[in-house]
């Protein structure tokens, strides 16, 4: 009995070990099986070029323009949103250069996308976008000033 005792006092010590990843598993195969969501009205996919924090991030969207986006809090606490990532914005008519993140685009369903033609063919999906991004990260930040941040 006291080997047993022993056992249970250790055990609490890798409580925190292992749940997170099971839960990430799950989470990938629903993914699979989701439906693909397409834009609507008012509503532009767009590819995050870089995070600005506190719930932004900058989109370019594939109508040409590069605009703010704002993750709306359901999606900031379950979405990990990244740059390169596709995602879906819905546009404010009052203000255009500000967007609404509605939906984060797995990989898969961004090539998808793709061969609907949703997305332009030059769309760069996940990993060169990210690249691209690290790439110009070192040289093109000194002449954007942001004043009012």
């Amino acid at each position: 009995s006291n080997a047993s005792a022993d056992q249970r006092a250790t055990m609490p010590k890798n409580k925190g070990k292992g749940g997170k990843n099971r839960r990430r598993g799950k989470n990938d195969n629903e993914e699979g099986k989701r439906e693909l969501i397409f834009k609507e009205d008012g509503q532009e996919y767009a590819q995050v070029t870089r995070m600005l924090g506190n719930g932004r991030c900058e989109c370019f969207c594939y109508d040409g323009m590069t605009r703010l986006g704002h993750i709306r809090g359901k999606m900031r606490k379950k979405v990990w949103v990244t740059a390169g990532d596709i995602v879906l914005v819905g546009k404010r008519d009052f203000q255009d250069d500000k967007v609404d993140v509605i939906h984060k685009y797995s990989g898969d369903e961004a090539r998808k996308l793709k061969q609907y033609g949703e997305l332009p063919e030059n769309a760069r999906i996940n990993e060169t976008a990210i690249e691209m991004a690290m790439a110009e990260e070192g040289d093109s930040d000194d002449d954007i000033v942001f004043d009012d941040l």
